[in-house]
């Protein structure tokens, strides 16, 4: 998946170093607190759910119940998006703008499932949503597809650099033997 890489700021020493290590120090604390949320917010909405079931509490699982359901579990899922965002950043120092795109886009469609009767009646509410859910479609669809031709290009360079045809590849010149020795070119 296409991501965007932050360079380390290590090697620049002084102020520059002491900025990145700040850097992963916040992260590192937002993914506990992003965790201790997550983790909270499951127990309250596994309790909510059992509390109704067992109390047989004339709940209805429709309807505006049934929303503020679906509501709570994409919230959970959003804030798991958000901790998976956060650990890949702490990992590779990367951020995935899919997983990023992916999770904006749960948070529009969380956000239009529960929307509440008489929304309808607001307009721009409703046309600010479509246009948020298209440009997130569209800006998620951009970064698959050149995720998608990034890898196919890889595999093509990857395929030339094995038929060799006489040709110098990145393998040559990371081997110790010289490109025209036997060992360099396949024997047909």
């Amino acid at each position: 998946t296409p991501a965007v890489k932050r360079p380390r700021l290590r090697r620049a020493g002084g102020f520059l170093a002491f900025v990145d290590d700040s850097e992963r120090v916040v992260v590192r604390i937002l993914t506990v607190v992003t965790g201790i949320v997550i983790v909270t917010s499951l127990i309250q909405l596994t309790v909510n759910v059992l509390g109704k079931l067992i109390l047989a509490q004339e709940t209805s699982w429709l309807g505006d119940d049934l929303i503020g359901l679906l509501g709570d579990l994409l919230t959970v899922l959003i804030a798991l998006e958000v901790l998976e965002n956060v650990t890949s950043y702490l990992r590779h120092n990367v951020i995935q703008m899919e997983l990023v795109l992916a999770t904006a886009l749960t948070a529009v469609a969380r956000k239009v499932i529960v929307l509440p009767s008489g929304s309808e009646n607001k307009p721009q509410l409703l046309i600010g949503l479509g246009v948020a859910t298209a440009a997130l479609a569209a800006s998620y669809w951009m970064v698959r597809r050149a995720g998608s031709h990034a890898s196919e290009e890889g595999q093509h360079m990857s395929d030339l650099s094995k038929s060799r045809h006489g040709f110098i590849s990145p393998d040559d010149i990371n081997t110790s033997k010289p490109p025209g020795s036997a060992d360099s070119h396949h024997q047909d």
